[in-house]
């Protein structure tokens, strides 16, 4: 059977201000693209709340949050929360949970005694609780007593997982409707993470389907040196703790996780990353190359490509790339 055309989207980094934040999901929209992902991160702008706000000035993009950490908010105010944004946008939403990074979810005094509990029990409820169920649950991480939305939505939107290791990705497999990648998600480890998924997807009470989205760095540029140095820093800041799940796969993983110890500062990291990794771990390089890069990621098992703009560049110039990525790739499928 013949694979759906790839969808290709772009993610709203972390740092762009409430206010910019509408202005740039329409201008994702207007360049053509499938999708456009926000971010939560601890302290920064909600998940939700960013959400709501590009569905709004957008009319019909699909809006991914990516991702909610499944500690910081009950499960059952999470599903109101999304719940009313799914009836309002209708078939746009997508829904994304995670285990929150650690050091912050302690911070905020909500690391739980099994993140795996916590991420299975999470999206259990959830996805229920979407569907209009009544949901009572007594398990390691959640308690639930008779919950049911009152407007649930008439679309229900996937709830996709977040996580990186074999053990998540099998919760994700097992429970959820999709897996988020971070980035860097090369071939190797798109190929690596979905026979961790696939495991958990043989539960006989598995979703019926089941898709994948994954994150890269974006540096369209027609001079493949300079595309290289303009991604170095962003790679480099994407290969810190659990980044190890990512690199095993690849078949230079060790001396990149061996440069990754060696390295005292991420300055020092990004000098020393290799451009045959660079070229490897990102999607950049003139347009045709950004387009074959892009179809590897869909061949390896990719159903979304998410761009992401490189760190201190503007963001709608990667919004622009990534639509004449898309024209491109629409143009030669």
């Amino acid at each position: 059977m013949t694979r759906p055309q790839v969808r290709l989207g772009v993610r709203i980094n972390r740092e762009v201000t409430g206010t910019r934040l509408p202005e740039l999901a329409r201008q994702a929209e207007q360049a053509g693209l499938d999708e456009v992902w926000v971010v939560e991160d601890c302290f920064y702008a909600g998940g939700i709340a960013a959400a709501a706000s590009a569905l709004a000035a957008t009319e019909t993009i699909a809006v991914g949050i990516g991702v909610l950490p499944t500690v910081a908010r009950s499960p059952a105010i999470a599903a109101m929360e999304l719940a009313a944004l799914a009836e309002l946008h209708s078939g746009r939403l997508l829904a994304g949970f995670g285990h929150g990074v650690a050091s912050w979810m302690r911070q905020i005094g909500a690391y739980p005694a099994s993140p795996l509990a916590a991420l299975d029990e999470t999206l259990t409820a959830v996805r229920r609780l979407l569907s209009g169920e009544r949901v009572s649950m007594a398990g390691k991480h959640l308690h639930l007593d008779e919950v049911e939305l009152e407007f649930p939505p008439a679309v229900v939107p996937p709830v996709l997982a977040g996580v990186r290791g074999p053990k998540s990705l099998a919760v994700s497999g097992r429970k959820a409707d999709g897996t988020v990648l971070a980035e860097p998600a090369a071939p190797e480890y798109i190929r690596a993470a979905l026979r961790a998924v696939e495991e958990g997807r043989s539960d006989p009470a598995a979703p019926a389907g089941h898709s994948l989205t994954t994150y890269n760095w974006l540096a369209l540029d027609d001079d493949p040196e300079r595309a290289r140095a303009r991604a170095r820093s962003s790679l480099a800041s994407a290969l810190g703790p659990g980044a190890e799940a990512h690199l095993r796969p690849l078949p230079f993983g060790a001396e990149l996780l061996a440069v990754i110890a060696d390295s005292a500062t991420t300055d020092e990291l990004a000098a020393r990353l290799r451009p045959e990794w660079i070229d490897q771990l990102t999607v950049s390089g003139d347009l045709e190359r950004c387009v074959e890069q892009v179809r590897r990621l869909h061949e390896a098992g990719s159903d979304s490509v998410v761009l992401l703009p490189l760190l201190g560049e503007p963001d709608e110039e990667a919004f622009v790339a990534a639509g004449q990525i898309a024209a491109r790739l629409r143009q030669t499928s």
